[in-house]
């Protein structure tokens, strides 16, 4: 990928000494906004990606169909297949402890005529894919961080390289976002005394591509598939017991992890890094306005069940990438982020408000929500048309 170089014209994005200017700016280099770039190159549009180099990343991530089938369109998907598990039967077992319980349920993906639900692929084999085909494109990038971002006419992002000016600004710079700070777009927070500890293992017994979902009294408890006789764990549970996790021998953390997980996967060993990450959660009260548009965790975030919050990324960035190329046909982008928010507002306020309110059920041992919780799912694994609705709503449909 072409950075900064003083006088260079890439595609009508301009880089004259310490400015360049562009139609659009995006702010953040992690997956949403790798594939947010790809996609306003892909309409048309002179964009420059404006992070910094690639970090460590060792966690995994569940990609659902709707997800692949936009890796596959944006060329990325061929580079990445061979070390991505397909995620066929999504089991979730009730593990509280509480009466009543609720009864297991498997959401099979061919009940819905899918050959699976999506692919589980490392962030790490994700993210240098994104990278690479980056490059291909020719897009702009300026390897900094942003330091600073001013709405006006046309929007300015300061970094240590110089300054970035653009006509739309696309914020995918996380739960943190600079961008929808400067810009004034305002979030409701809320925090969980929760953490995810998350690392990958490998184990005697074969996966069949199933993910089990073990909801315990602190939180999931997840065993999504890898290639081969590996899975990655997502353990979520009390802040101080998740930061033990990281610092104990590996030998008797996967003892540990094989009683929570039941044995259902025989001897287990921790094959690679570990992480304890803070849980909270947020949804900003504007997706887009002025000359912003937040996507991905900029826009929302919340605990990782049921695999939404990546997908839900995606979906901000198909969405966001229809109306590039419908503007693309006019070449003005005055308007587009108060469409983009009024067209992402449903999606992201049911998959925010659903996912905090079956995490906190799984907190409370109150009787009232115990009976509320294990109602819904054994009507889930009774009731034929419901499962599968509930099987394409979490694919996004």
């Amino acid at each position: 990928m072409d950075t900064v170089d003083d006088g260079t014209v890439i595609d009508g994005a301009r880089a004259d000494g310490q400015r360049a200017t562009v139609d659009i700016a995006v702010v953040g280099g992690g997956p949403t906004g790798m594939i947010a770039t790809l996609v306003a190159v892909e309409a048309g549009w002179p964009v420059a990606l404006v992070a910094p180099a690639l970090g460590n990343d060792p966690r995994t991530t569940a990609l659902m169909m709707p997800a692949v089938e936009l890796l596959e369109r944006l060329d990325v998907w061929r580079r990445v297949e061979d070390n991505a598990a397909p995620l066929i039967t999504m089991r979730i077992v009730d593990d509280t402890g509480r009466l009543p319980r609720a009864p297991e349920i498997a959401f099979d993906s061919h009940e819905i005529g899918r050959s699976q639900f999506g692919f589980n692929i490392p962030n790490e084999v994700l993210n240098r894919a994104l990278h690479d085909r980056l490059e291909e494109t020719g897009a702009l990038r300026i390897e900094t961080t942003a330091d600073a971002f001013e709405d006006g006419a046309p929007a300015r992002i300061r970094t240590p390289e110089g300054d970035v000016e653009a006509n739309l600004v696309i914020a995918a710079d996380g739960a943190h976002s600079l961008v929808r700070e400067a810009a004034g777009l305002g979030v409701r927070r809320w925090s969980y005394d929760q953490a995810a500890f998350v690392t990958s293992l490998s184990h005697e017994r074969p996966h069949g591509g199933t993910s089990t979902e073990f909801h315990t009294e602190h939180g999931p408890f997840t065993l999504v598939p890898l290639p081969g006789n590996r899975s990655s764990l997502v353990w979520v549970g009390r802040p101080q017991a998740m930061e033990r996790l990281t610092a104990m021998d590996p030998g008797p953390l996967a003892r540990l992890i094989e009683t929570r997980a039941h044995n259902i996967l025989g001897h287990m060993s921790v094959d690679g890094p570990r992480a304890a990450i803070p849980l909270d959660g947020l949804v900003a009260r504007e997706l887009g306005a002025g000359r912003v548009v937040l996507v991905g965790e900029a826009a929302h975030r919340f605990p990782p069940i049921g695999a939404q919050g990546l997908n839900l990324g995606l979906r901000d960035v198909e969405t966001l990438g229809g109306l590039l190329k419908a503007a693309r046909m006019t070449g003005d982008l005055v308007g587009l982020p108060t469409r983009y928010a009024r067209k992402r507002r449903l999606d992201v306020e049911t998959r925010t408000i659903g996912v905090d309110l079956l995490n906190r059920s799984l907190l409370s041992g109150a009787l009232p929500v115990t009976l509320l919780r294990t109602a819904s799912l054994a009507a889930a694994h009774g009731i034929t048309p419901l499962r599968r609705t509930m099987m394409r709503l979490g694919l996004g449909g």
